[in-house]
């Protein structure tokens, strides 16, 4: 194991509430993805003969929101691997390195929650949730500490 010095994966996951976080979704940091999930067509699978859990996968995969980036930035091979890994890790007899492997895969693709982060890919609310948040009535605004400061005139209380 090596020792000492910063790795990709070091430190905490950004945070897409933070002020540095929305500055630099405004120079176009962070990516929403649909939560609908991918729309496009579902690549022809890359590599040998699949297996038919492999194609179930296969299809699973491209159906998620994650898709919409793989497609954009070309990982058809990575998540079919990822695809093939899987399929091998769920066997009985799996050996510790492949379900090792997954869950590089996991994070590397995004699919797991730190590997959101890492990625700065967040999922927009579905389409119901977001209707019932514009019909929300704002939260009643929090009185400050001014506004619980009481005038005392002078003279009086001492």
């Amino acid at each position: 194991m090596p020792r000492g010095g910063a790795r990709t994966v070091s430190g905490p996951p950004p945070d897409p509430n933070s002020l540095r976080s929305a500055r630099a979704a405004e120079a176009g940091g962070w990516k929403t993805l649909p939560a609908e999930g991918y729309a496009g067509p579902v690549p022809e699978w890359p590599l040998t003969e699949a297996t038919p859990r492999e194609e179930t996968l296969w299809a699973d995969m491209w159906a998620k929101p994650q898709a919409v980036m793989w497609a954009e930035l070309g990982q058809d091979l990575e998540v079919a691997l990822f695809c093939r890994t899987l399929a091998e890790a769920e066997r009985p007899d799996a050996r510790a390195d492949i379900k090792k492997m997954v869950r590089g895969y996991l994070d590397s693709l995004g699919l797991s929650v730190s590997g959101m982060l890492r990625n700065r890919w967040k999922i927009a609310p579905a389409a119901e949730v977001a209707a019932l948040e514009a019909r929300d009535e704002p939260a009643p605004r929090r009185r400050s500490a001014r506004d619980r400061l009481k005038v005392v005139p002078s003279g009086e209380g001492a």
